[in-house]
C-alpha cells in the first residue's frame, strides 16, 4: 500500500467516523417519546411488562425481531447472542418478536440463544414502535432496535431507535463481506449451511 493510499484511507476513515457520529446524534434527536408500560409475555408464557424488562437497570435495549421465519432476523440475533453478556452488563437487553412464547422458546433453544426474549403476541407494542404495518389485510414486520430509559418515577421514554437492513452497522458480517473482492455478491442468510 502506498503512502498516498494510506493517507487517503485515513482521511476517509475520519470522515466515516464523523458521519457515524452525526447519524447517531440525528437518530437520538428523532426519539424522546414517552411510551406506555406495554404488556408482553416472557418466554415461559408468563405475563410481563416493558418496565419489568428493565430489571434493575435504568436503560433497556429492545431488538425488534420479525420472528422464526426470517433468516435475516436470525442472522442478527445470532450475532447478538455472541455479545449479549457485554450488552446486558451495560443495559438491560431483550429480543422481542411476534412469535408465541412456545415458538420463541423452541427456536431459541435450536439456535443456542442465551439472551432473554419476550413475545409481543397480542400486544400493540411492535405496531406502536413502528415495526409492524398493515397492508392489503396482511401484517408485515420490520426488524430494528429501540432504546428506552426508565425514570425514577417509572416513566418510560424511547430515546433512540433504528431499523435493520442488509449492510447496516448492526451485523458485522456485511462489513467482512465488503472486504471480499466481489463483496457479498448474491449471498443471503439461511437458517443452516451444508
Amino acid at each position: 500500500m502506498t503512502d498516498e493510499t494510506r493517507s487517503r484511507l485515513e482521511v476517509l476513515e475520519n470522515e466515516i467516523s464523523s458521519k457515524m457520529e452525526e447519524r447517531r446524534t440525528l437518530l437520538k434527536e428523532t426519539a424522546g417519546e414517552t411510551v406506555q408500560n406495554y404488556s408482553l409475555k416472557n418466554q415461559d408464557g408468563s405475563e410481563t411488562t416493558l418496565s419489568q424488562l428493565f430489571g434493575e437497570k435504568s436503560e433497556l435495549i429492545v431488538i425488534h425481531n420479525m420472528g422464526k421465519n426470517c433468516p435475516y432476523c436470525t442472522l442478527w440475533a445470532d450475532g447478538f447472542n455472541g455479545v449479549s453478556q457485554h450488552l446486558s452488563d451495560r443495559a438491560a437487553f431483550v429480543v422481542v418478536s411476534p412469535n408465541s412464547p412456545e415458538v420463541q422458546q423452541e427456536f431459541a433453544q435450536s439456535r443456542g440463544w442465551k439472551f432473554p426474549m419476550a413475545s409481543a403476541e397480542g400486544s400493540e407494542f411492535t405496531r406502536d414502535m413502528g415495526y409492524q404495518t398493515e397492508q392489503d389485510g396482511k401484517t408485515y414486520y420490520m426488524p430494528g432496535v429501540s432504546v428506552f430509559t426508565r425514570g425514577e418515577d417509572g416513566t418510560i421514554t424511547r430515546v433512540a431507535y433504528d431499523f435493520f437492513g442488509p449492510g447496516d452497522v448492526y451485523a458485522g458480517i456485511w462489513h467482512m463481506f465488503e472486504l471480499l473482492p466481489n463483496g457479498p455478491g448474491d449471498w443471503f442468510p439461511r437458517f443452516s449451511y451444508n
